[in-house]
């Protein structure tokens, strides 16, 4: 996997905890990694500790797609950290089976809605009141594209699940902003991540094809990507780690596309 040539300032988020969800793989250990560069005590959340044992900081084992469990990461974080001065919201996924709306089951519905949105409201709500208290934070929200973009044939669900964290967020900008509390969301293109190739095998599978089928087929599901390639995760970790410092001072309540230029309209 590529990654950056540039230099990191080591001490630009010297003494400021961050809390990563789902920072275990993908763009969130990208962010993880970003951070920790810069000085950061950075704890991550997920279900499972990451496989790879070079990803730095603190983990904390924690189900964030159930209430019980982000109670339970939150208490800890409380507990062990203090609290914490960043908090990126970026767990995220779809499970469901291609095939469309009609086989979108009740189940299915809500597994999608209490991974990409809810997880975030629930670390919100126990994280975010410390924050107004100090008078100072950052919470960034991870959506993605398909709010404007779903495929129809495989993340209904996921791509209306980040429509409205995308909504949430901005409203939580709204009543946070005068606090000190800064509220943005960073929406991805396709990412070259394990889990995008999960869902180009599951494609496959689903439409019984090979998975270079099922590529193209998301390729043209999101009319092409015009610097003819996916991001890389540390280019969106990069985007997360500018708009969560002091260099972003005063960007707040805006949400950031990096999607390769794959939105075709403004």
């Amino acid at each position: 996997m590529k990654t950056p040539s540039f230099s990191i300032d080591p001490t630009e988020f010297a003494g400021k905890r961050v809390l990563v969800s789902g920072g275990t793989k993908g763009a969130g250990e990208a962010i993880v990694r970003r951070l920790a560069a810069a000085g950061a005590q950075v704890i991550s959340a997920a279900r499972t500790a990451p496989e790879d044992t070079t990803v730095p900081g603190h983990f904390i084992a924690g189900n964030l797609a159930t209430l019980e469990g982000a109670e339970q990461v939150s208490k800890q974080v409380i507990a062990v950290y203090g609290g914490v001065d960043i908090l990126i919201n970026n767990l995220g996924g779809s499970s469901s089976p291609g095939g469309g709306f009609s086989v979108l089951t009740d189940d299915l519905w809500l597994n999608e809605l209490n991974l990409n949105l809810l997880a975030a409201v629930r670390l919100d709500r126990a994280l975010v009141p410390g924050m107004i208290e100090r008078g100072s934070g950052v919470v960034i929200h991870i959506s993605s594209i398909q709010r404007k973009l779903p495929l129809p044939e495989s993340t209904i669900a996921y791509a209306a699940a980040k429509a409205a964290l995308t909504t949430y967020s901005k409203a939580l900008s709204k009543e946070l902003g005068g606090k000190g509390v800064r509220v943005t969301s960073v929406s991805p293109g396709w990412i070259y991540t394990t889990a995008s190739e999960a869902l180009v095998k599951r494609l496959a599978e689903s439409g019984g094809t090979d998975e270079e089928t099922a590529r193209q087929g998301i390729l043209g599901a999101l009319g092409g990507i015009p610097i003819g390639r996916p991001s890389w995760p540390w280019e969106v970790a990069e985007l997360v780690a500018f708009l969560a410092s002091e260099r972003a001072a005063s960007i707040h309540g805006s949400e950031y596309v990096i999607d390769g230029g794959t939105i075709p309209t403004l």
